[in-house]
């Protein structure tokens, strides 16, 4: 048995790693608060956005198809792996980078990735080439500063560099769960089912104009609704693994003191039974 100095020792330690993960427990509370009201108020426009682009796509001619909905053999595989710039997060980050390396492999071709997240530049780096890390985005997450890596992944569709691109990351749902999504950017796949939904209606501009206008704005929010997702979901995990990592300490120091105070009481009960027997052999 460990004396009682090593275990007040590790009272102490198990006490200080239980404070800091309370405390960090409650910052991703209140950071998730906020993410979680701005993912929840974009998603019904992100949607909405991105069904009318599929619609109005699915009516347009193959001829005068949008240059991003242009099939292609796919020799070229970019991967967007979203996970965050720190750990302490549970399985958020190394669940995502399972699945893009999962994917990456199912592919017959050459896989790039960008990676948005310092944890997947690191992880994805050994066995992917990197062609941008966009983790600095987390520094100061705005529409405008996502919308240029948006438009740096359509130039790179654009220029034919990459035939095909998807984009893994994590959903949110609630603080406990979130859902690993991995979801087609480039091209755009048009809506499956009735194809003449919106023949009805008069176009003004025509719907090549407007398709033409609407598709680098929904890529943008598609973008960043999946990077706010991330976001949210990153807090989510956080939080949770914190909790659940605070009930740990709290049960390992309650198993700790137990331990102590059964040594503590060994050691007063031989110190007692050494008194007695030196105060018999005086005796004797």
């Amino acid at each position: 048995m460990a004396n009682l100095k090593e275990i007040r020792n590790r009272i102490a330690s198990v006490s200080s790693t239980m404070q800091i993960t309370s405390a960090m427990k409650m910052v991703s509370a209140a950071k998730l608060k906020k993410a979680q009201d701005a993912i929840t108020a974009m998603r019904p426009y992100a949607d909405k956005l991105t069904e009318l682009l599929q619609n109005l796509s699915a009516t347009l001619d193959a001829d005068s198809g949008s240059k991003f909905s242009e099939q292609r053999d796919v020799k070229n595989v970019l991967i967007v792996a979203i996970t965050s710039n720190r750990g302490l997060c549970g399985a958020f980050n190394s669940n995502i980078i399972k699945t893009a390396t999962v994917v990456a492999e199912s592919y017959d071709a050459n896989v790039s990735v960008v990676a948005i997240g310092k944890k997947a530049n690191d992880a994805l780096s050994k066995n992917f080439e990197i062609i941008s890390n966009q983790s600095p985005v987390y520094d100061d997450l705005t529409f405008d500063n996502v919308a240029e890596i948006a438009e740096m992944l359509m130039a790179q569709f654009e220029s034919k560099a990459f035939d095909k691109i998807e984009i893994i990351y994590n959903k949110f749902k609630n603080a406990a769960t979130q859902e690993i999504m991995t979801e087609q950017f480039l091209p755009i796949v048009p809506l499956e089912g009735d194809a003449n939904v919106n023949l009805d209606y008069i176009f003004e501009p025509s719907k090549e104009e407007i398709v033409e206008t609407l598709i680098p704005k929904s890529l943008k929010t598609q973008l960043y609704k999946s990077i706010r997702d991330s976001f949210a979901s990153e807090h989510g995990a956080r939080m949770t693994a914190m909790h659940k990592a605070t009930d740990n300490a709290t049960e390992l120091r309650d198993q700790l003191k137990l331990t102590y105070n059964k040594a503590r009481q060994a050691s007063i009960t031989n110190e007692i039974l050494e008194i007695v027997g030196g105060a018999e052999a005086l005796n004797g």
